[in-house]
């Protein structure tokens, strides 16, 4: 849970560096969060997905901010973001980027995060 709220405090930081673990509980505690809601939405029997739809607002910033971090770790820029607008190749892409491991010492965008 540390490593979800980190990344809300850095809520708007684009600059620096985030260590795969950073990201990747980041993205595990999204789809235990969206599951719960998801799970409590339909045991409400709500027609229109309201809490998920203000959940994704809220967590889309922080989730940019994040990847792009996550980016700068494996000395890319952050605009490879834009490769999630190439519907599977881009995935795919973006899944290999963000699953290497991070440049040992400083880099481009900053110090090592460990």
């Amino acid at each position: 849970m540390d490593w979800y709220l980190k990344v809300l405090n850095k809520y708007a930081v684009f600059e620096g560096r985030a260590r795969r673990k950073e990201y990747w509980m980041f993205v595990l505690f999204n789809i235990i969060i969206s599951f719960v809601i998801s799970l409590l939405e339909q045991m409400a029997g709500m027609q229109i997905s309201v809490l998920s739809l203000l959940y994704s607002i809220f967590i889309l910033i922080p989730g940019l901010a994040v990847s792009v971090r996550r980016l700068h770790d494996t000395n890319k820029s952050g605009w490879f973001i834009l490769l999630s607008l190439i519907p599977i190749a881009g995935f795919i892409i973006l899944l290999i980027f963000f699953a290497e491991e991070g440049n040992s010492g400083p880099n481009r965008f900053g110090p090592s995060p460990k």
